[in-house]
């Protein structure tokens, strides 16, 4: 009998630690014979930066080209799995909150595990900034109903012992 998760949930960006993640999971799935689903999760607006009055500009893109950049995003992911052996059982798209619509996928799927890189696209804020906002993955170890793993590239980049 085998203990682990029969549905694992793969956060993703995009960015390279979302890769990294990526790799993990195809892993886990492989070798675990969990199914591998896969959620990318797009803003439901895009400001540009603030104009010269200091008040914010409107929304620059409009609700379908940020779900068709959030698809992009999506099927790309899809096939570099696809590249690197990995099988997705089903591929979830969602505009939104991205720790909340990750979580929302993962009690929809009833996923046993989600998997999510530590730093994503939002990545490069400072510190001090994701020390008072918080990040995706905190939010997803937090409040998941589920196992996380966060899968961090400074692991990746340490010489062997």
């Amino acid at each position: 009998m085998n203990d682990f998760p029969v549905k694992i949930l793969l956060a993703t960006d995009g960015s390279e630690d979302a890769m990294l993640a990526a790799r993990t999971a195809i892993s886990l799935a492989e070798s675990t014979g969990a199914e591998l689903h896969v959620v990318h999760v797009g803003p439901t607006q895009v400001y540009p930066p603030p104009t010269a009055t200091g008040f914010p500009a409107p929304p620059v893109a409009k609700r379908e080209e940020l779900e068709r950049e959030a698809k992009r995003v999506l099927d790309a992911q899809v096939a570099r799995i696809a590249q690197g052996g990995g099988t997705v059982a089903k591929a979830h798209l969602r505009l939104g909150k991205p720790e909340e619509e990750i979580l929302r996928v993962s009690e929809e799927i009833v996923a046993g595990l989600i998997v999510v890189g530590n730093q994503g696209l939002g990545g490069r804020f400072s510190r001090m900034r994701r020390f008072v906002m918080g990040s995706v993955s905190e939010a997803v170890v937090r409040y998941a109903r589920c196992s996380a793993m966060v899968v961090r590239r400074d692991l990746y980049e340490r010489p062997p012992l």
